[in-house]
């Protein structure tokens, strides 16, 4: 069976796999109206009528809430609190922005029904539904045209009868539904509320998706879908918790950065994803960092992800002069169709034609060769726009990288620098189409000692996939006073840890390759937020000391709160293993050395050395300015900087 990682970006669906004991990597143009067109064609190609045992990334869910092309969804919920969603909360994340406009809620006020019944804080149950009522609403629902439903109840994470009790008569008809309790059985209303709609907005267009994927497949083929918190899940399950794979790409790439760094011997790492549209850019310190506060346009998403900073500055990134005639890079991206103007359907200069225009791409090795770069189309877009800005064209390009470069350095800064962290204290682990030619460039803004670049970089995303466990999160809000002994909590765990169990064994995973993670969330009484901390018999002092860390105090004397209680269920997966050199040689192969070319650093041309990277070995060391070539990505090697080769191929580049 043909091991395969697929992961669809903006502007290429990659694709990484292994027949036997040989590793293929091949890339094909996304195709944005229709993603599953790209992925069927590039596994027609790869599995060549073989049965594929395939893990996938998508941002079909992600692209639906951004382009507002989700299911149309209806929210039910208690009388009176239809508007939870447009009402939200009043922190904004730019406080006085005089421009702020709230985005609009993904269900309109007119499908959003209330239904009279109640749950108290206590769980219990003071006044009963009306199914005379319910009734009522799913005929009204089916004049509506409704594709998707949105259960979400006062308290129902305490007592979820009312919300099972709608299931019954939802069941009955044809539309998707989903509950809040089984999506997030947490407090907060307006979040578990936004949640839940989101999930019901996407899953129906993401299911439709994953079943046309699964049809074109062979019967043997294995399909599972990468999710948001570094984890896998078989097709079927992704269809109905679609909100769960909203940031599956990135999360791919994360998990292959920290799984490949690991076998390097490092364990501090900043990832820095550089593709066509964003850059994703994530800090980990010995463990991959997860986050529930994550929001997407706007809207909370409370399921556990991990925590990624994502920039809107990507090879396609935009350049352009605003009113008072500044030079600006993105957000806006060119993406794959048109592209770039050296794609040759382009209009609009963007940073890979920068970084073209400089001599940092060469068009002959572009993408193994197979797809055309056209230089001479960038003469004149570069001379009107630099008349416009007052430079030479060369300054323009420059100035665009330099740009786009502060955009992605604002970002790492964000996760390392306002969080504690000292940048130089990790390496930079680059990866993406178009991280490995700016990767240098930001480590040197940072300090950062040391820029790490895996083999088949272009394709990590889909390489994080197939090196991915299986893994299912479960949560509990209880609300609880520390006085609560060790074993009555781990009492508590037990109805998760015996659902996370059987959801396991259905995805197939061995029992003895079940791993289970406990965590709590826990506060000071009084305060709004949690932090989340691994379950120990030390609970209390590993809270205290936690806090601290983050914000620089602890109180000994003030009472504790446990909000929630978490599980993380890992199902052990067989990885693929990667070629390692054993012998190092500082002689490289005659057959790297492809040629020379000229490249603008600083103003300055300098003469540099291209080498094609597939001929680099184990102890190699190349001092800059080079370029290294592979298929899926180009390395700019700075002057003043020195490369080397490790025994897994990866290069390490000291700035």
């Amino acid at each position: 069976m043909v091991i395969v990682g697929v992961d669809t970006g903006g502007t290429f669906t990659d694709f990484i796999y292994k027949k036997g004991n040989k590793w293929g990597v091949y890339k094909i143009l996304s195709t944005p109206s229709n993603p599953a067109q790209a992925v069927l064609e590039g596994l027609k190609v790869i599995l060549d009528g073989q049965p594929g045992n395939i893990t996938h990334g998508s941002t079909v869910a992600t692209n639906a809430i951004l382009e507002r092309k989700g299911a149309i969804t209806a929210l039910i919920t208690n009388k009176g609190f239809e508007d939870i969603i447009e009402i939200g909360r009043q922190n904004r994340r730019n406080l006085y922005d005089l421009f702020y406009k709230k985005n609009k809620p993904l269900v309109p006020s007119n499908l959003r029904f209330g239904i009279k019944c109640r749950i108290n804080p206590k769980g219990e149950e003071v006044e009963k539904i009306n199914k005379e009522e319910i009734i009522k609403l799913i005929k009204k629902l089916k004049t509506k045209g409704i594709e998707s439903v949105a259960v979400c109840f006062l308290f129902s994470f305490l007592n979820n009868s009312h919300e099972k009790e709608l299931e019954k008569y939802l069941k009955e008809e044809n539309i998707y539904y989903c509950l809040s309790s089984e999506i997030l059985p947490e407090f907060r209303e307006y979040e578990r509320t936004s949640t839940t709609v989101i999930n019901a907005y996407v899953s129906p267009k993401m299911s439709q998706y994953i079943s046309f994927i699964r049809k074109n497949l062979s019967q043997e083929s294995k399909l599972r879908i990468m999710q948001s918190n570094g984890g896998i899940i078989s097709y079927d399950i992704a269809m109905k918790e679609s909100v769960r794979t909203i940031l599956s790409g990135p999360a791919g790439g994360v998990v292959g950065a920290f799984e490949i760094a690991k076998m390097a011997g490092f364990d501090k790492l900043i990832t820095f994803d550089m593709g066509g549209t964003s850059t994703d850019v994530a800090l980990i310190d010995q463990k991959i960092p997860l986050t529930v506060e994550s929001e997407i346009e706007g809207f909370p998403v409370k399921v556990p992800m991990i925590d990624i900073h994502t920039v809107g500055a990507g090879g396609g990134s935009i350049a352009h002069i605003d009113a008072g005639g500044a030079l600006k890079v993105g957000p806006v991206s060119a993406g794959a169709d048109p592209g770039p103007i050296c794609y040759g359907k382009g209009n609009q200069i963007t940073v890979t034609d920068a970084n073209l225009y400089l001599g940092r791409l060469v068009p002959e090795y572009f993408l193994g060769g197979k797809m055309k770069l056209y230089k001479e189309k960038l003469e004149p877009f570069f001379a009107e726009m630099a008349r416009k800005a007052g430079l030479t064209p060369i300054e323009l390009a420059e100035g665009i990288l330099d740009i786009a470069n502060s955009n992605m350095e604002r970002a790492i800064r964000v996760i390392s620098v306002e969080k504690g962290y000292n940048p130089s204290d990790f390496i930079l682990f680059s990866f993406g189409g178009a991280g490995g030619m700016h990767a240098c460039f930001l480590a040197k803004l940072l300090r950062i000692p040391k820029v790490f670049i895996p083999k088949n970089p272009g394709i990590l995303s889909a390489i994080g996939m197939i090196l991915s466990d299986i893994i299912k999160d479960y949560s509990q809000t209880v609300m609880l006073k520390e006085n609560i002994s060790y074993q009555e909590l781990k009492d508590l765990f037990a109805p998760l840890i015996n659902k996370a169990k059987d959801d396991l064994l259905h995805e197939g995973v061995y029992k003895e390759s079940i791993n289970l993670e406990l965590y709590l969330d826990m506060r000071y009484l009084g305060q709004s937020y949690e932090i989340m901390i691994p379950f120990s018999t030390n609970f209390r002092e590993d809270f205290h000391q936690y806090h601290k860390k983050l914000y620089g105090y602890a109180n000994f004397d003030k009472p504790i709160e446990i909000v929630n209680i978490r599980l993380r269920a890992r199902g052990k997966m067989d990885k693929p293993s990667f070629d390692r050199q054993t012998t190092p040689s500082s002689k490289i192969d005659e057959k790297a050395y492809l040629t020379e070319t000229k490249t603008i650093f600083n103003g300055e041309e300098y003469p540099t050395k291209v080498f094609n990277r597939d001929f680099l070995n184990y102890g190699n060391e190349i001092e800059g300015p080079a370029i290294i070539i592979e298929y899926s990505s180009t390395i700019v090697v700075p002057p003043k900087t020195k490369l080397f080769v490790d025994e897994f191929q990866n290069l390490i580049i000291k700035v």
